[in-house]
This record gives structure tokens, C-alpha cells and sequence, in this order.
């Protein structure tokens, strides 16, 4: 029989991570040497244990994370630098949303050793067993849940006028939307005057606002609004 697995097990709240971990080790197949309630207590263990695995919450609270990150994306910060500083270890995420936006974010850099799994996930131990052997042997795994609402966005994001522009287009129309008139996107996007003129105009074009004399700004920033949400982070 091989030696069971030892993960780390990172989540704020008390009776959720002690259930986990004894979900975990009565398999006989998990050994937990620490679970922690913090980013900051996690990265420090899995310094200190080397473990094989982690299986993290999405939602911790500081220290230890990046000051921009806030607790919604503690785990996947901790994720992040567990992985750059240690990349035998595999992580786990565990998350209560289905949102596509927290799964770009975790696979930013790739998706080896890396598992974003939906936090009533936690019940199946053979599901939460087999995501730890995956991410381990380097692999990665994502909620099928997940994975319905990536293909959703995408789908969305092909229906949306949006998807007809060019970057510079889609940052002069962020511009835009932030109230900016053409000299001060000029300014923030060092263009010419006159280039931002004939990138406005395009914009209004692939809008399907050119006919319309009126609004056609307002019309343009509300498309943006509506659906640049669509787009993944870069």
C-alpha cells in the first residue's frame, strides 16, 4: 500500500477545516500535519512541512496575500506563490463560486498542479481524493460546473459586438466608459487627437451605431459596460 498522501489544509472557518480533515484522513489514504485558518499560515507550512499537497479556500484572511488581493482571492494568491516557490507541491482550491473570472485567475500562469473545485465538493472524498492525485502527479482539474460557465462565456463573448474590436479599440472605448473625452484619452493612450478621432469612429462602426447622430457615445460605453465584463482578465 502506498503511503498516504500529507496535505495541508487552509480554510478560516473552524468546523469546516477540521471536518475536511477528517473526512480526509479517515479514507486512510490522507495524513494532515497542520491545518491552518490563513494565507499567511499557509504559505509558512507548507515552507516548514513540504507537503505534498494543499487544499486551500478560496476566501482566507491576511497576512500573507498581496495588499490589491483582499480575502475573495487569498487561496489563489497563496496558490500562486506556493507553486513559483515549490512546484512539486499541488494545490487545491476550493470555492463556493461558480465563476469563470476565479478560475482565469488561478490558471493566469498555467494550469499544472493546479484544481479549482466548488466548495460542496468537499462531501465526496473520492472526488477531493482524486483532485489531490492529480494536481500532485502535475496535472490539473476544474468543477464541471466551472467548465459550464467558462463555455457560456465564451459563447457569450462571440455573440457580443465587442468581440469585433481591436485592443487599441477596446482600450480607447475603456476610455470611454470612464467619462474620458478624445484629448484625455490622447493623453492616457499616446495618441494623436486624430487617431483617437478614427479609432472612436471604427468603434461606432463595429457597434452598429455609424447610422445614429445622437448618443452614439452613450450607446458605445453602455455596449462596453454590458459586456466587457465578458471578456478574461489579462
Amino acid at each position: 500500500m502506498p503511503d498516504p498522501l500529507r496535505v495541508v489544509i487552509a480554510d478560516d472557518n473552524y468546523l469546516v477545516r477540521e471536518g475536511t480533515r477528517r473526512l480526509l484522513e479517515e479514507s486512510g489514504e490522507v495524513t494532515v500535519p497542520v491545518a491552518v485558518g490563513t494565507a499567511g499560515e499557509l504559505v509558512d507550512a507548507v515552507t516548514r512541512i513540504r507537503p505534498d499537497a494543499v487544499l486551500t479556500d478560496i476566501r482566507m484572511p491576511g497576512p500573507g496575500t498581496r495588499p490589491d488581493t483582499g480575502p475573495s482571492m487569498a487561496g489563489i494568491d497563496a496558490a500562486h506563490r506556493i507553486r513559483a516557490a515549490n512546484p512539486s507541491v499541488g494545490v487545491v482550491v476550493l470555492s463556493q463560486y461558480a465563476d469563470e473570472a476565479y478560475a482565469f485567475e488561478l490558471f493566469r500562469s498555467g494550469t499544472a498542479g493546479l484544481a479549482y473545485l466548488l466548495k460542496d465538493r468537499v462531501g465526496d472524498v473520492h472526488q477531493l481524493l482524486g483532485a489531490l492525485r492529480a494536481v500532485i502527479a502535475g496535472g490539473s482539474v476544474v468543477d464541471p460546473q466551472v467548465v459550464d460557465a467558462l463555455v457560456t462565456r465564451r459563447a457569450r463573448l462571440r455573440e457580443s459586438p465587442l468581440a469585433r474590436l481591436t485592443t487599441r479599440e477596446t482600450q480607447v472605448l475603456r476610455e470611454m466608459a470612464q467619462g474620458h473625452g478624445n484629448a484625455r484619452i490622447a493623453e492616457h493612450l499616446s495618441l494623436s487627437e486624430s487617431s483617437v478621432e478614427k479609432y472612436v469612429n471604427s468603434i461606432f462602426a463595429k457597434l452598429g451605431l455609424a447610422e445614429q447622430q445622437v448618443h452614439r457615445r452613450v450607446a458605445a460605453v453602455l455596449t462596453y459596460l454590458r459586456d466587457g465584463a465578458l471578456r478574461p482578465p489579462r
